[in-house]
């Protein structure tokens, strides 16, 4: 069995810029690609898990999602050789404008549509071992439905979450950190002192 690290996007490894209409318009927030790298070099799994409803709302095409999530990859890989195991991404909005995507899915977070999907493309992952990371209150409610670890980050909306300004947490998150990079220190940590005390 292998733990696997769920990373929401925008607010998490990229900067939240709102609905990015230009693909190169997308920067990562420092230090996020050698967090990412830290994960992969620690034997994580690494995938990305976040909800994009540009396309529902009718703002740009599905591909344009795509090609964000690929900038994302030749960024982490261009700034410190990091990468991503797997990447899904949920476009749907059930008050969508786009019939096609107006729907009520099982993928948008806080629903485990996408942790459901890279256990059937990663049978080996252990979820009561792995990591939710994000800078939403979706995101620790997320991680709170796979029964894994949740991390919230104070990057993104993460700080008016923990303000009560953005979104309601419903749930404690196991912690709390300043960025990925932080939260990815943390983690190996963890893994490290849970090694040595078998």
């Amino acid at each position: 069995m292998r733990p696997a690290i769920f990373l929401d996007r925008d607010g998490t490894i990229n900067q939240e810029m709102g609905y990015i209409r230009a693909v190169n318009d997308l920067k990562l927030i420092p230090g996020a690609a050698q967090a990412v790298r830290l994960l992969n070099d620690a034997g994580f799994l690494t995938v990305l898990t976040t909800n994009q409803t540009g396309p529902a709302r009718g703002f740009y095409p599905e591909s344009h999602v795509t090609a964000l999530n690929q900038r994302v990859r030749d960024l982490l890989a261009e700034e410190a050789g990091a990468h991503l195991d797997a990447v899904y991404y949920c476009p749907h909005l059930e008050k969508g404008v786009v019939p096609e995507f107006a729907v009520a899915c099982e993928c948008r977070k806080p629903k485990l549509g996408m942790i459901r999907q890279a256990q059937q493309d990663f049978p080996e992952i252990d979820l009561s071992a792995s990591y939710v990371i994000g800078d939403k209150a979706s995101d620790v409610a997320f991680g709170h439905h796979a029964e894994s670890a949740s991390i919230l980050l104070k990057t993104g909306y993460g700080q008016r979450v923990l303000d009560g300004k953005y979104q309601v947490l419903e749930f404690k998150p196991t912690l709390v950190c300043e960025d990925l990079l932080e939260a990815a220190h943390q983690i190996v940590e963890r893994a490290k002192t849970a090694v040595s005390s078998v």
